[in-house]
């Protein structure tokens, strides 16, 4: 798949984020990368053969002091050979990117992985979550 048709899957995915949220993330850039780094895979102790499809880096909301106003943006960065090399279908790794939109953004918001995971499950469920 090229770049371009990938990064188009994670503008869609990025639209399926509850209004609610989507209308409070800022400062936030969502950038594609091809791997994560092997040293970035060491650092967080990802076992070999295992992956990561994105990552969060930044300072969570809650986080956050009134001096930090002036900052550069926080970043998700979703990675596509990894997500590409374990989807099934072009559903399939749609289904992937959105799940991990969803939860590099949980991470954003400064939810614990519990609450995440709460997240993706409704979201699969189909549940309105705008409410």
């Amino acid at each position: 798949m090229t770049r371009q048709h990938f990064e188009r899957l994670v503008e869609e995915a990025l639209q399926t984020i509850p209004k609610r949220f989507r209308d409070a993330m800022q400062n936030v850039a969502v950038v594609v990368e091809d791997d994560p780094a092997p040293a970035l895979l060491d650092d967080m102790e990802i076992e070999p053969g295992d992956t990561l499809y994105g990552l969060y880096q930044g300072t969570p909301l809650p986080e956050r002091g009134w001096t930090e106003a002036q900052r550069l943006p926080d970043r998700i960065t979703i990675f596509q050979r990894p997500i590409e090399e374990d989807a099934e279908d072009e559903d399939d790794m749609f289904a992937i990117v959105a799940e991990t939109v969803i939860h590099e953004f949980g991470h954003y918001f400064g939810l614990s992985e519990e609450e995440i995971g709460e997240i993706e499950e409704r979201y699969w469920r189909g549940e309105d979550q705008d409410s």
